[in-house]
């Protein structure tokens, strides 16, 4: 299967679940593969064959930018959500990380991996 990699998109949100967390809007790093058949596209070098990851990566950071989560498990999910909205799309690795969320340490995250129903 083929993959569609957004690497490092930083975010920022509402994130977290003790009342400092909460007081402002903070960082959070996006990483994404998504498992589709890219042979359309490179098939025909047309533009309408591929899956526009700009317009995705916009659904995403709005999406993300308007949330206010407790968990970035949840936030996770939410996004695979919005990858598995294109119908090309069959599988969707999300990884959220966010930094300094522990002290000693760059960033504590998580990764999930959603497919569609067979």
């Amino acid at each position: 299967m083929d993959k569609i990699l957004v690497q490092d998109l930083l975010v920022r949100c509402r994130i977290g679940v003790f009342p400092h967390e909460r007081e402002h809007r903070q960082d959070v790093v996006v990483n994404l593969v998504l498992f589709c058949d890219l042979r359309p596209a490179a098939a025909s070098d047309n533009f309408e064959d591929a899956i526009d990851y700009k317009q995705l990566k916009w659904r995403i950071v709005e999406f993300v930018e308007s949330s206010s989560f407790r968990l970035i498990e949840s936030l996770a999910a939410g996004i695979a959500d919005i990858a598995l909205a294109d119908a090309r799309v069959q599988k969707a690795v999300v990884r959220v990380d966010k930094p300094k969320a522990l002290s000693y340490a760059r960033s504590v995250g998580v990764e999930i991996e959603r497919g569609r129903a067979l």
